[in-house]
């Protein structure tokens, strides 16, 4: 840093700091001075040829316009010297303001929010339930028919359709005698028991065999999104054409060479599925305590914010929104108006966010905790586990900088959560292999 550069200091609160920053005149009066010369050289004037235009009249003309230049550079540049000589850990951009010339100096306050300096309270009163799970035979079975399920296929059956059962059809839509638009259809496939269409509509088709006709009265919800049909009494005219029934493959070596298994037969099969499902649980219940922990300890921790901390973090929120939706209709992130997600659709889980990440940082401080490199190798051996060339995965992760830093920012995280529920209470409750992920899948679509 430049050591004529005067800096004076003012906190004005835990989260703004307002510098005094005095510059000398003399170093932006060489500036000026060299920008009128640099002018001078390709300045057109009439009456006068280019490059010879006089310096005096390039100083009356151009001077104070150069010299704005020069002080809104020479800011530009000293204020972030200044930020980090004083060693502020400064959150946005600095506000710049009171700007004069005083003396022999440029003066100009700089107002910064700064990452606020908490004192975490509460750790040994922290009260943790963490939930652990076991996975049994039934699970691996249950889990294997899923497998099944989602390649099923469906065949012809005599007699009535019954719940899970594929029924085809043609319907037709009317609301007092008259058609309404999107209220037909030929063909339609609709299995019984999915909740596909409005209800009562599934509940009409019950008990009807192929080749059966009969009209349906049913009711459109009130907050159904065609307002045009919200809350009407509406009758279809069904004709059902084919009644089907689900028919699971057969776990035959066919099946199982969809799952990479072509030795050791279905006890194989069962020992990778198992093998999955026990890292499913590993990562659920590493999440789950995360969450119990980290919610404990924002209820004992309430505090303000910076506001620019609070605006990157819901743009951020909103960027990965906006990738989710790219990635569920196939298009990209900037094909979306982020003026669609507005802040308030983030401010309350953006402002949670924001708290966890200056208590998790001020605990890594006060803490000295360190990220263990021998868990993060072993987090990214567990990861690359899922892909089909492992040893590729873990290569991507030991090479690329960025992504190992995010590897080893989370890892960083599991050991403040480990510090955390060394020194509070936990309480272990064994909960089902189903319920501990449809809580981790409810938690991870609520952020």
């Amino acid at each position: 840093m430049a050591t004529d550069l005067q800096v004076t200091t003012n906190k004005l609160s835990n989260k703004e700091t307002q510098l005094t920053v005095k510059v000398p005149v003399e170093k932006i009066q060489s500036k000026v001075e060299g920008r009128i010369s640099q002018v001078a050289k390709t300045a057109k004037i009439d009456g006068f040829r280019k490059g010879k235009v006089p310096m005096s009249h390039i100083r009356s003309q151009y001077g104070a316009g150069i010299q704005q230049e020069v002080i809104n550079d020479v800011i530009r540049d000293t204020v972030f010297e200044a930020i980090k000589e004083e060693d502020i850990r400064a959150v946005g951009m600095p506000n710049i303001d009171d700007v004069k010339l005083e003396d022999d100096f440029l003066v100009y306050q700089a107002t910064v929010e700064i990452f606020p300096e908490v004192e975490v309270q509460g750790i040994d009163e922290i009260e943790v339930e963490r939930h652990t799970a076991t996975v049994d035979d039934a699970d691996v079975d249950t889990m294997i028919e899923n497998l099944q399920k989602q390649r099923q296929e469906y065949v012809e059956k005599k007699g009535k359709a019954t719940k899970d059962t594929q029924v085809t059809f043609d319907f037709e839509g009317s609301i007092d005698g008259e058609k309404f638009e999107g209220g037909s259809a030929e063909d339609f496939k609709l299995v019984i028991g999915s909740g596909q269409m409005i209800p009562g509509f599934e509940d009409g088709i019950k008990g009807m065999k192929a080749g059966e006709e009969k009209t349906i009265d049913v009711t459109f919800p009130e907050d159904y999104q065609a307002e045009n049909l919200a809350g009407k009494e509406a009758q279809f005219k069904i004709n059902v054409k084919l009644v089907e029934k689900p028919k699971l493959p057969e776990i035959d070596e066919e099946f199982l060479e969809l799952f990479g298994v072509t030795e050791g037969g279905v006890d194989k099969l069962k020992e990778d599925v198992r093998k999955n499902m026990e890292r499913e649980i590993k990562n659920a219940a590493r999440s789950q305590v995360k969450q119990a922990t980290f919610d404990a300890l924002l209820e004992k921790n309430e505090f303000d914010v910076p506001s620019a901390m609070l605006e990157q973090e819901i743009d951020r929120q909103r960027s990965m929104m906006m990738q989710r939706f790219a990635q569920q209709f196939g298009s990209s992130a900037d094909s979306f108006d982020k003026d669609m997600l507005p802040n308030e659709l983030f401010e309350e889980q953006a402002l949670r966010a924001a708290r966890l990440g200056i208590i998790v940082a001020r605990l890594i401080d006060t803490q000295g905790i360190e990220v263990d490199q021998d868990r993060v190798e072993t987090f990214i051996k567990e990861a690359a586990e899922n892909y089909e060339d492992p040893a590729e995965v873990i290569e991507y992760y030991t090479n690329d900088k960025q992504q190992r830093a995010n590897i080893e920012s989370v890892v960083l995280e599991d050991q403040v959560v480990d510090y955390l529920i060394e020194q509070g209470k936990v309480t272990d409750k064994e909960v089902s292999y189903q319920d501990l992920l449809a809580a981790q899948q409810q938690q991870q679509q609520a952020m």
